[in-house]
C-alpha cells in the first residue's frame, strides 16, 4: 500500500515537475521584507496560487519569525490572519502536487506557525511524506512535534537510520535524527550513532553549537553520559560561548546537570557571559534565563542586583517564568521578602495553568523558601489534592504525595491512600520509596495512629513491601534496576529491601560490564554494603575492559574498595591498571617540570575560584574532600612539603557537644578508671584538626599523668610540616620519657559497614594518621560496648583497663 502510494506520488509530482520561466506572482514574493507584505500578495492574488506559491509564502513566514528574538514573535497574530487560513486551505488542496523537499518544508513551517497537530492539512502532509534522507530529519521533527515519537512512522524512520547510517556525513542531520529517534534505539544503534557521531565530530569543522548541544540532549534523553562525546560536544560548546545567549547556556546546563556531567572550564567561562549579559537582559523572557543561569553562581553584589532587577519584572512575568525565579530563589536561599510576595502573586494569579508536577515543583520551592502565606499554602494543597485523585500517572502521584506531606495537614483522606495503593504495583523502586517518606511523616503526624493498630499505613506499607520485593524478582536487566536505585535511599529501603536488592544484583552479576560497572560501584558505595562477590566482579571488570573506561569514572569504580575498606583477590593488579590508565592523561609538562607541593596550590587555587559556580551541596562535599587530602598528603607525605591550607575551614567546622549517651558514660568511666577528670580530655583537637573522643597520657609505666595546660599539639611554623625522620619520636619530645599519647574513639554505627561489623576505610585511614601523630589509638566499637557481656559497671571498667594497659603493641 505504501509502496504503491509512493509510485502514485512520483508520477504526480513528474508530471508537475514543469518550471515557470516568468512567474509575476512569485518576484512580489521575493520582494517582501514583513509579513503584512506576504499577506497582501496573497490577498491580491488568491485565484493564482501555485503549489509554488503557496510553500514559498509559508516558509517566509516562518522565516521572518525564526529572524526575531523571541520576545517579539507575533506567532498568534500570524495564525489568527484571515490569509494564514487561505494559505492552509489552498496547501490541503495542493498535496498531490507537491514534491517531498515542498512536502516536508511545508510541514515544518506550519507546525513551527503554530498550525495544531490534529489539523487535516497536518494530517494529510504527514500520511504524504515518504522522504530521501536529506528530508528526513526535517520530518522526523514535525512528528517528534506532534507526539509520534512512538509512532510506526517513527519506527521506520529508526530502521531506516540504522541501515543508512554509514552515510549520514552531515553532523546537524545526524544529530537531529538522534534525538528524535532516541525513545525507540535499541543498545546496539545507540553507541552506533554515537561512534557516529564522534567521527563526524572528528573530522568535520562544526561552524555553530547547535549540533553539539542536541547530541547532548540525545545522551540526557537516552540517560547515557558517554564521557568521550560529551568531552568532544564541551570541547565546542566551550569555544561558542562568548557568542552565546542565556537561553542557550541555561538549557546546555541544564543537560550537563541531568548526565552528572560537571566541566570546570564551561562553567567558569558560562559564568563569565552570563555576567556580561546582566545589563543586556531587561525583558521578562531573557532575563528569566539569566537569572536560572547566572544566580545560583553569582557574587553576593550580582544576586541582589539580580533580585533587584526581579523585583522590577515581576508584574510582566508569566506563569512559567514565575515558577522558574522560585526555584532559582529556592536553590539561591534568598531572604528577599518583597521579591518573594510579587513571585507569590503571580503565581496565584496563573494558578490555574499549571500542571500537576509544576504545582508539585512550586509548593517545594516556596516552603523550602520558609515563605509564610497561609492562603496561597491553602489553595496549593487544595490543588495538590484535585489532581491527585485523578492522576494516573505513578511518577505524578508520588510527586504530588511527597509534596503534599511537606504542607501541615496531618493525613490526607481515604480518597487519596486509596489512590497510592493503587498505583503502587506499576511504581518503580524509587517511587515506591518516595511513597514510604510520606507514610513515615503521615504516621508520626498522626495522633490516632499509636491507638488504632494494625491501621490504614500499615497496610499501605505492607503493600509496598509486596510490590518492592516482586519488582526485584521480575527484575533482569541490570542497566535498568541500577537507573531505578540510582537515587533511592531512607528506612523503608534499608530496612525492608536492601537484602533483596542485594540478592538481585548476585543473581545478575554476569551482566556486570564496562558500562555499567562505574553505577554499580557508586551504588554500593552509596549504600555501605560490603559485599566480596559484587566487590570481585567489579575488580574483574575493571581490569578486563580498563581501556574502555572513561578515567574520570576511575575515582567512582574505586571508591567501594577504599570506603569500605576491602582489598580483592586481584589488588595489585587492579590497582596498577587503573594507574596506568590515569597516568597519560595528566599532562608530562606538569609531571616533569612542576614540584608536587605547587601542583597542590594550584590545585586549590583553581577550585577556589570554582566554588562559587557549584551548588551547595557539591561545594562542600568539595572543599571537604579538598581538606582530606591536603591533610593525608602533608601526614603520609611529609617528603613533599606541602603546605596546610585548611586549618581555618577546619576550625570553623569544628564542633563541640556534650556527645551521645555512650560517650558520656565512657567519659564517666574513663575517669573512674583513670583515677579523675583531670586525666581525661574531651573532644581533643590534633595537627591537621583531627578530632578525638577521649584523649589521655600514660607514662613509662603505665600510669595516667594528669593534664596541664597548654597541652594540644601544635603545627610547626608557618603552617607547614618538618617532620623528623621518626615523626613518633617528634610527637614524643613534650611527653615525659617512655609516656605515650592515646587517643580512645568511640565508633558508632558510621564507621562499619551496614550488613556487617566490617571496618570501613574512612575509620582505619584515621587511625593511621592518628599514629604517624604520635597516639597509640583505642578503639571502642559500639557492637562492643552494647553487648551483653558488658552489662555492669564493673564490667566496662574491666573492658577499658584491659584496652588501655593490655592491648599495647609490642
Amino acid at each position: 500500500m505504501f509502496q504503491f502510494r509512493f509510485v502514485q506520488s512520483c508520477l504526480r509530482r513528474l508530471l508537475h515537475g514543469g518550471t515557470v520561466t516568468r512567474d509575476p506572482v512569485l518576484q512580489q514574493l521575493r520582494m517582501c521584507v514583513a509579513e503584512e507584505q506576504v499577506f497582501d500578495v496573497v490577498g491580491k492574488n488568491t485565484a493564482k496560487l501555485t503549489v509554488d506559491h503557496v510553500g514559498r509564502a509559508v516558509g517566509m513566514l516562518w522565516q521572518f519569525q525564526k529572524e526575531k528574538p523571541q520576545m517579539l514573535r507575533t506567532v498568534e497574530l500570524i495564525n489568527s490572519h484571515p490569509q494564514f487560513l487561505t494559505l492552509r486551505v489552498l496547501a490541503e488542496n495542493k498535496i498531490t502536487h507537491m514534491d517531498n523537499l515542498m512536502l516536508v518544508d511545508i510541514l515544518y513551517s506550519f507546525l513551527r506557525l503554530n498550525v495544531e497537530p490534529h489539523d487535516s492539512l497536518v494530517q494529510q502532509l504527514v500520511s504524504e511524506a515518504w522522504l530521501p534522507m536529506t528530508s528526513l530529519s526535517k520530518f522526523a521533527i514535525c512528528l517528534s512535534d506532534q507526539h509520534l515519537q512512538h509512532s510506526t512512522l517513527m519506527g521506520h524512520i529508526t530502521s531506516i537510520i540504522d541501515q543508512m547510517l554509514p552515510s549520514i556525513h552531515d553532523v546537524r542531520i545526524l544529530s537531529t535524527l538522534m534525538i528524535s529517534v532516541s525513545s525507540l534505539v535499541s543498545v546496539r544503534l545507540r553507541d552506533a550513532l554515537i561512534d557516529r557521531a564522534g567521527h563526524l565530530l572528528d573530522t568535520i569543522d562544526v561552524s555553530n553549537y547547535n549540533s553539539p548541544r542536541r547530541l547532548v540532549q540525545f545522551l540526557r534523553n537516552i540517560k547515557h553520559s558517554h564521557r568521550p562525546l560529551l568531552e568532544k560536544c564541551n570541547k565546542i560548546l566551550l569555544y561558542h560561548i562568548p557568542r552565546m545567549d542565556a537561553e542557550n547556556i541555561c538549557i546546555i546546563m541544564g543537560l550537563y546537570q541531568s548526565l552528572q556531567f560537571n566541566n570546570c572550564d564551561f562553567m567558569l567561562a558560562a559564568r563569565q557571559r552570563l555576567t556580561e549579559l546582566v545589563d543586556s537582559s531587561t525583558d521578562p523572557f531573557s532575563f528569566t534565563k539569566l537569572f536560572v543561569g547566572l544566580g545560583p553562581m553569582a557574587s553576593q553584589e550580582t544576586k541582589e542586583r539580580l533580585e533587584n532587577t526581579a523585583l522590577l519584572l515581576a508584574d510582566e512575568l508569566n506563569a512559567q517564568q514565575a515558577l522558574a525565579i522560585a526555584e532559582t530563589l529556592e536553590e539561591i536561599q534568598s531572604r528577599n521578602l518583597s521579591l518573594l510576595n510579587k513571585i507569590a502573586s503571580v503565581i496565584k494569579r496563573n494558578l490555574h495553568v499549571y500542571k500537576p508536577v509544576e504545582v508539585a515543583r512550586i509548593t517545594q520551592a516556596l516552603f523550602l523558601l520558609q515563605y509564610q502565606n497561609p492562603e496561597l499554602f491553602a489553595k496549593l494543597r487544595n490543588t495538590l489534592v484535585t489532581f491527585l485523585r485523578s492522576s494516573i500517572f505513578p511518577y505524578e502521584v508520588s510527586m504530588l504525595t511527597r509534596v503534599l506531606s511537606l504542607l501541615p495537614s496531618p493525613r490526607l483522606d481515604e480518597t487519596l491512600i486509596s489512590r497510592m495503593e493503587a498505583v503502587a504495583p506499576q511504581c518503580t523502586l524509587s517511587d515506591l520509596n518516595s511513597f514510604s517518606f510520606v507514610i513515615a511523616k503521615w504516621v508520626r503526624n498522626d495522633s490516632s495512629f499509636a491507638h488504632n493498630t494494625p491501621s490504614k499505613y500499615v497496610h499501605l506499607l505492607q503493600v509496598l513491601n509486596r510490590c518492592g520485593c516482586e519488582r526485584l524478582h521480575m527484575a533482569d536487566r541490570l542497566d535498568l534496576l541500577l537507573e531505578e536505585l540510582k537515587y533511592i535511599s531512607g528506612e523503608w529501603f534499608e530496612e525492608m529491601l536492601v537484602s533483596e536488592v542485594m540478592a538481585t544484583l548476585q543473581r545478575m552479576m554476569d551482566q556486570i560490564n564496562w558500562t555499567n560497572v562505574v553505577e554499580l560501584a557508586y551504588f554500593l558505595t552509596k549504600i555501605n554494603q560490603h559485599c566480596p562477590p559484587l566487590l570481585d566482579q567489579i575488580a574483574s571488570v575493571a581490569i578486563k575492559d580498563i581501556e574502555k573506561i572513561h578515567p574520570s569514572a576511575t575515582y567512582a569504580m574505586l571508591l567501594p574498595f577504599s570506603v569500605l575498606n576491602y582489598d580483592p583477590a586481584q589488588a595489585d593488579e587492579l590497582y596498577d591498571v587503573c594507574i596506568q590508565h590515569i597516568i597519560p592523561h595528566i599532562s608530562k609538562l606538569i609531571r616533569e617540570h612542576f614540584p608536587f607541593a605547587l601542583l597542590i596550590l594550584i590545585l586549590l587555587t583553581f577550585w577556589e575560584s570554582l566554588m562559587p559556580t557549584l551548588p551547595d551541596a557539591l561545594n562542600m562535599r568539595t572543599r571537604l574532600r579538598l581538606m582530606e587530602l591536603n591533610r593525608a598528603v602533608c601526614l603520609e607525605c611529609p617528603e613533599f612539603q606541602v603546605p596546610w591550607f585548611h586549618e581555618r575551614y577546619c576550625q570553623y567546622f569544628t564542633k563541640k557537644g556534650s556527645g551521645s549517651p555512650a560517650q558520656q558514660q565512657i567519659h564517666k568511666l574513663l575517669s573512674d578508671v583513670l583515677g579523675g577528670y583531670n586525666c581525661v580530655r574531651v573532644e581533643g583537637t590534633t595537627p591537621y584538626s583531627y578530632t578525638i573522643d577521649f584523649e589521655c597520657i600514660l607514662d613509662a609505666h603505665m600510669q595516667p599523668l594528669p593534664f596541664s595546660e597548654p597541652a594540644t599539639l601544635q603545627i610547626s611554623n608557618r603552617g607547614k610540616v618538618h617532620w623528623a625522620t621518626n615523626s613518633m619520636e617528634r610527637i614524643k619530645e613534650d611527653l615525659p620519657p617512655g609516656a605515650q599519647r592515646v587517643a580512645i574513639d568511640f565508633l558508632d554505627s558510621k564507621c562499619f559497614c551496614k550488613n556487617s561489623h566490617h571496618i570501613k576505610g574512612e575509620t582505619l585511614m584515621r587511625k593511621r594518621h592518628l599514629e604517624i601523630l604520635g597516639y597509640r589509638v583505642v578503639q571502642i566499637p559500639h557492637f562492643e560496648w552494647n553487648s551483653m557481656e558488658l552489662s555492669t559497671q564493673d564490667a566496662w571498667k574491666e573492658y577499658l583497663k584491659r584496652k588501655l594497659f593490655k592491648e599495647v603493641s609490642p
